[in-house]
């Protein structure tokens, strides 16, 4: 009938049902009317479905003498609710009458268990039976664009979102928000939301969580600033959501107060804001507590325990990374790829080259996980960094996927701390083939000339990366002052001061 997963989650189903619902059930089976009250044995099937109990629902749904439109869409809601789309199509093809409401159903149930193209397809459909999709199938829909990051379609639909009256929903409007900011239109996704009549909690988030998907933190700052000056208040996906801003900035006073607007809202205990407090307080240079707030996480996910490991590696602390990892093996929850980089980047900060071998041999064989590039980019970088350096290219050569300019910008770093001219010169012409308006072989080779007094070279690459048309970012460092971030973006040439403004 359903999935593995269903029998499962049947044996704590009755857990999440409400009592007084069984009650319910009890008495009109006693009473009689639950087999001549459809409007009882309907709520029943919608009841039980939103417990997980599928199976009840289906006996109450199997032994109905009369079914109206409402009892197959809600037995069609309970095995897309609980994953089982494969009954719920069944059960949609056997509907005798379908209204905007099953269409919808079945359009939410793909959308929300990852059948996106299918999602799709069944709002095209419904269009061409003749129904008129509510506030829900377009919201659903463009869920589905979004994932898919299909532009087009999610254009279309709002055309037709404009046609069919439904423009300033706020419920429809925020999920065209959404749609538009994964689909890389930020300015669209802007440009509607300042248009928007009525903006919510949700809308806000959303916002806010698309410009710090795109590396603009500072501007999701500001909004959620704005947010509060309105009176609306955060939700947890808002705190989630606003908290990434500050461990990119490194805004630690924002983030502090974040915090303590977030036990004012009593959602500490929220795993995900937890998470995100870990990350925060580690990326501010907080590490005592960003420990603080994961050993008051009661029941820690593999995020928690990423998020505190990967704190300790970028501050240096291999020691405390790999005690905490041994300690998550042994709490019984199973590591990540996630969890092995930040392993690999702590023993390479900390010059642990034999613990990372280890650690990287035991990847397949222990861990069950198949390497990616940031695994084999970890070790070569620990490799390098030791001095290893012909170990670390012959790694590289023996790698079963292509290495990209990260791998070999590992390889060059190397070259130039340990001043291997050939080699550099030969990790520098991949990084070139691979990306060639990568600005750092034309930089780091210059310094490694520098070193070995070949002045005439340095000239020939700084000419090469003019004609190449090839431009250095400028760098940016960021200060929190009184609550103010201020941001320092250096100009090229020696003589040119750095530009500063502030950015929230």
């Amino acid at each position: 009938m359903c999935k593995m997963a269903m029998a499962e989650r049947h044996w704590t189903s009755f857990g999440k049902c409400s009592l007084q619902g069984m009650e319910i059930h009890a008495q009109a089976t006693k009473n009689g009317r639950l087999q001549s009250d459809v409007f009882v044995e309907n709520a029943l099937v919608d009841m039980y479905g939103k417990c997980g109990s599928i199976e009840n629902a289906c006996n109450v749904f199997g032994k109905m003498h009369q079914r109206n439109v409402i009892s197959w869409t809600v037995m069609m809601s309970g095995f897309a609710q609980n994953g089982c789309l494969d009954d719920a199509f069944k059960l949609f093809q056997e509907m005798p009458v379908k209204n905007v409401i099953s269409w919808t159903v079945l359009i939410v149930g793909c959308a929300q268990n990852g059948c996106l193209e299918e999602a799709v397809t069944l709002f095209q459909q419904m269009q061409a039976a003749g129904l008129k999709p509510n506030s829900n199938t377009f919201a659903s829909v463009l869920s589905a664009c979004a994932n898919l990051t299909a532009l087009d379609e999610g254009m279309m639909i709002h055309g037709k979102i404009i046609k069919n009256g439904f423009l300033y929903d706020v419920f429809v409007g925020s999920a065209l928000v959404d749609m538009y900011a994964k689909c890389d239109s930020i300015e669209n996704a802007r440009s509607y939301f300042d248009r928007m009549p009525e903006r919510n909690t949700v809308s806000w988030t959303t916002m806010i969580r698309a410009y710090v998907q795109i590396g603009h933190s500072d501007v999701a700052l500001k909004l959620f600033q704005q947010m509060q000056v309105l009176g609306l208040k955060p939700d947890p996906n808002t705190f989630s959501s606003i908290l990434p801003a500050c461990a990119n900035l490194a805004a630690l006073d924002q983030g502090k107060e974040i915090h303590v607007e977030i036990i004012k809202c009593k959602f500490q205990s929220d795993i995900f804001i937890a998470n995100a407090l870990v990350d925060m307080y580690a990326k501010c240079g907080s590490i005592k507590k960003a420990r603080s707030v994961f050993d008051n996480i009661h029941q820690r996910d593999v995020v928690s325990w990423n998020a505190m490991i990967s704190g300790y590696a970028m501050h240096g602390c291999a020691k405390e990374a790999r005690a905490l990892f041994e300690q998550m093996q042994q709490s019984h929850i199973i590591p990540d790829q996630f969890t092995l980089i930040s392993v690999l980047s702590a023993c390479c900060h900390a010059g642990l080259v034999e613990e990372g071998r280890q650690y990287f041999d035991n990847l397949r064989q222990r861990y069950h996980i198949t390497p990616t590039m940031e695994h084999y980019g970890c070790m070569v970088d620990l490799l390098g960094r030791a001095g290893h350096l012909d170990e670390a290219h012959d790694f590289i050569n023996r790698m079963p996927i292509k290495p990209n300019a990260t791998v070999w910008g590992c390889l060059l770093s190397a070259c130039r701390v340990h001043t291997n001219i050939e080699l550099g010169e030969y990790a520098a012409e991949r990084i070139i083939e691979l990306n060639p308006n990568d600005a750092a072989p034309y930089i780091v080779l210059p310094n490694l000339y520098a070193k070995a007094g070949r002045w005439g070279d340095i000239d020939k690459v700084q000419k090469k990366m003019k004609e190449n048309k090839v431009e250095k970012n400028p760098g940016c460092s960021w200060i929190e002052v009184n609550k103010d971030i201020y941001a320092f973006l250096s100009e090229t040439g020696h003589t040119k001061k750095p530009k500063t403004f502030k950015v929230g």
